[in-house]
């Protein structure tokens, strides 16, 4: 099996190395496949190792960087200043082809306008996309995109993320994928002119299994692969499902784990139920991935733990075995060459 190499940026998210260096160890272990390449401040990273009894080695490379982009910074100010920092250069060993794939949990919008900058768009993308899969009560997945990446978008960009989320979700499905637009009903008089212009190119469209509209309370219930909205509305619907799980998790584990009478009855009833709902846990769909460049970038939680990264580093792997850009050029290649003609 080929090696697959990761640019990690050791210095993004709330916790920096802390969680980074565990989480390139822990991967490097389920991974026999994978090569990381650890970003960020050499000292920080080597003191992590070593509390963890690791050294770096020809699977896990270190390379040194003494900047970082806070969260705060805003994008046009992390373009310009980005040179040296662990962003960057994470973003630059893809570009350079040092990298297969690139990780960070850092500044979103600082990682979206350094990779349209560093590795460009693919031909016919006005706009990149993030996209997360989200569990349904089925035990499938649905993708949704775009999470946040735009705050708004047109009708053409809208139908562009389905296009790609399409080609994304096709890979893990092996299926034509079922996509559906986000709206405020299911009736085709409902929704702005946006999103009935978006639904109007789909149902055009015959290589698209394009399903229709879906309403919020749909998100999770498996009628649709692939949802589409934008920024905007995603990363709100994204924030409120993740929200909703974790406190309803976290409600049962603290009643199960009480030592009453009450607990042990809670413990008695629903273990079983608390072991399925872990299923719903964020950090295991953690990694959302950045669409329409010409290479592969995986966004993770800023607040992800250990876990939760190494999930943001499969997701990594799973994109480059793949070849997803290139899937999504064929994709839109063969739309445009049918609505063409």
């Amino acid at each position: 099996m080929p090696n697959i190499t990761v640019a990690l940026d050791a210095m993004g998210g709330d916790f920096g190395p802390r969680v980074t260096v565990p989480a390139a160890v822990q991967a490097l272990s389920h991974f026999p496949e994978l090569k990381v390449i650890l970003i960020g401040d050499r000292i920080q990273i080597a003191e992590q190792l070593s509390l963890l009894g690791y050294q770096s080695n020809s699977r896990l490379m270190v390379q040194h960087s003494d900047r970082v982009i806070s969260n705060t910074e805003k994008p046009s100010l992390a373009l310009r200043n980005s040179d040296g920092t662990s962003m960057f250069q994470s973003i630059d060993a893809v570009a350079k082809h040092e990298a297969d794939a690139c990780v960070s949990c850092g500044n979103t919008g600082a990682l979206m306008a350094l990779s349209r900058f560093k590795l460009k768009l693919l031909p016919g993308i006005d706009r990149p996309a993030l996209i997360s899969a989200l569990p349904t009560m089925s035990g499938a997945n649905t993708w949704m995109l775009d999470l946040g990446a735009n705050v708004s978008s047109d009708a053409d960009s809208l139908f562009q993320f389905a296009i790609m989320g399409s080609a994304l979700a096709e890979q893990y499905l092996e299926r034509s994928p079922r996509v559906a637009i986000l709206n405020i009903g299911a009736e085709e008089i409902k929704g702005n002119d946006l999103v009935k212009r978006c639904a109007e190119m789909l149902s055009q469209t015959n290589s698209i299994n394009y399903i229709g509209y879906i309403e919020g309370n749909q998100l999770l219930s498996d009628v649709a692969d692939v949802v589409v909205c934008d920024g905007f509305v995603g990363n709100v619907c994204l924030k409120a499902c993740e929200g909703t799980a974790q406190i309803f998790i976290n409600k049962l584990r603290s009643s199960m784990m009480a030592s009453s009478i009450k607990g042990w009855i809670t413990r008695k009833l629903f273990s079983g139920l608390f072991n399925d709902l872990k299923t719903l846990n964020p950090d295991q769909y953690n990694g959302a991935s950045l669409l329409g460049l010409r290479g592969i970038v995986i966004k993770s939680h800023g607040s992800a733990d250990v876990e939760a990264l190494v999930n943001a580093i499969g997701e990594a792997l799973h994109e480059v075995k793949r070849q997803v850009p290139s899937r999504i050029s064929d994709r839109l290649e063969a739309v445009l060459l049918e609505r063409h003609y």
